[in-house]
């Protein structure tokens, strides 16, 4: 397998600056293939092409670590279920995607990349179909739309609750999400906002400055009533019980949503580890979760929250960039970490992190776009 990987990654080079290409060829052929596979997709195929080449990326990284390696694609097969795919699929998908790179790679391609790759797409697809066959749940939840509340013009918490059959979640977990009435086929991943309860009811935090198709729906449109779809839990953001680790939690802006699930499922049974909370945004009324977590605070002895601000010099509070605020209360080596947020808040937390030489297996991330 370390071959494999090293041939995967060696060759994932000669396409990675020409996606827009690899995934057009991909999704050209496929069709060609199998028209009766186009219905399964959205009529408006924009950003289509991103999530699977996210996929690809992310199982190419995780070949030569087998345990990731099966748990990210099993939950992808389970989660692929809510595109109505099925075992024959798969290898219609692999004659489409080897086609895909052989054409955008060009001259470069060799037989060594094909096999391996090959090789690669055999046991994803082996694991994504196990996933899916082990999984005694429905391929998608209907839900219904129960709080709608915005937060200035972009962003929205709602509260829905899944119908007929228990959804199963961990606090730290996401799913993916349609809006059938408004953008049908067309699924985007949000954290779960809250810890699992006996009520099904699911929390999502959604910020939409542009004209996102899914956030777009959810923060404008969407009304208490309507109907949402929602596929299985994915994520391994979550909690280790077993740990005696004091907790350091980092969230920015919309990141809230899966830190504010972690602290609530801790609510319910922790007593001896106290548990750190750093929110930033950049204006104080962008911190649209604080007063709750300030209410948590209160209750809880072992609870501690700090909220910042990067352009807001009248908050009353703890001013600069999240990261920057983090990195002046530490060291963090003792801890267990939680980081959630945009790609570059992410991405400069980790780095705060690594500097207090926290070990990365202590070290868990959800990033809103590329890291």
């Amino acid at each position: 397998m370390d071959n494999v990987a090293r041939l995967l990654k060696e060759s994932w080079t000669l396409v990675e600056e020409d996606r827009d290409r690899l995934s057009g060829h991909f999704y050209a052929r496929l069709f060609l293939l199998d028209p009766a596979l186009r219905q399964l997709f959205p009529v408006q195929m924009t950003g289509q092409g991103d999530r699977l080449l996210e996929a690809i990326i992310t199982a190419i990284h995780t070949v030569d670590d087998p345990e990731s390696f099966d748990e990210f694609l099993r939950a992808l097969g389970r989660d692929h279920r809510k595109y109505h795919v099925d075992e024959q699929h798969y290898a219609t998908m692999g004659v489409a995607l080897l086609d895909a790179l052989r054409s955008t790679a060009g001259d470069d391609w060799n037989l060594e990349y094909d096999q391996a790759w090959r090789d690669a797409y055999a046991a994803i697809a082996a694991k994504m179909i196990a996933g899916a066959a082990d999984d005694d749940n429905p391929p998608f939840w209907h839900a219904e739309v129960l709080t709608h509340e915005r937060y200035g013009p972009d962003t929205a918490v709602l509260t829905c609750r899944a119908l007929q059959h228990p959804l199963p979640w961990r606090a730290g977990q996401y799913v993916s999400l349609e809006v059938p009435r408004h953008h049908p086929r067309v699924w985007r991943t949000y954290s779960v906002a809250n810890a699992p309860n006996d009520d099904n009811v699911l929390e999502f935090h959604v910020r939409s400055p542009g004209a996102g198709w899914v956030s777009g729906a959810l923060v404008r449109r969407v009304r208490p009533g309507d109907l949402l779809r929602l596929a299985a839990p994915m994520g391994s953001m979550t909690l280790d019980r077993s740990s005696e680790r004091d907790i350091l939690c980092v969230a920015g802006g919309v990141g809230l949503a899966p830190i504010k699930a972690l602290v609530e499922e801790l609510a319910s049974y922790n007593r001896t580890r106290w548990v750190h909370v750093f929110y930033g945004a950049r204006q104080a009324a962008d911190l649209y979760g604080l007063a709750g977590l300030q209410e948590l605070v209160a209750v809880h002895p072992w609870l501690s929250v700090t909220g910042a601000c990067s352009e807001d010099p009248d908050f009353d509070g703890e001013l600069g960039d999240i990261p920057d605020v983090v990195a002046r209360y530490g060291p963090w080596t003792t801890h267990d970490c939680y980081v959630s947020g945009s790609a570059k808040m992410v991405r400069s937390t980790l780095r705060v992190l690594a500097a207090d030489e926290v070990p990365p297996p202590h070290i868990r991330y959800d990033t809103f776009g590329d890291l």
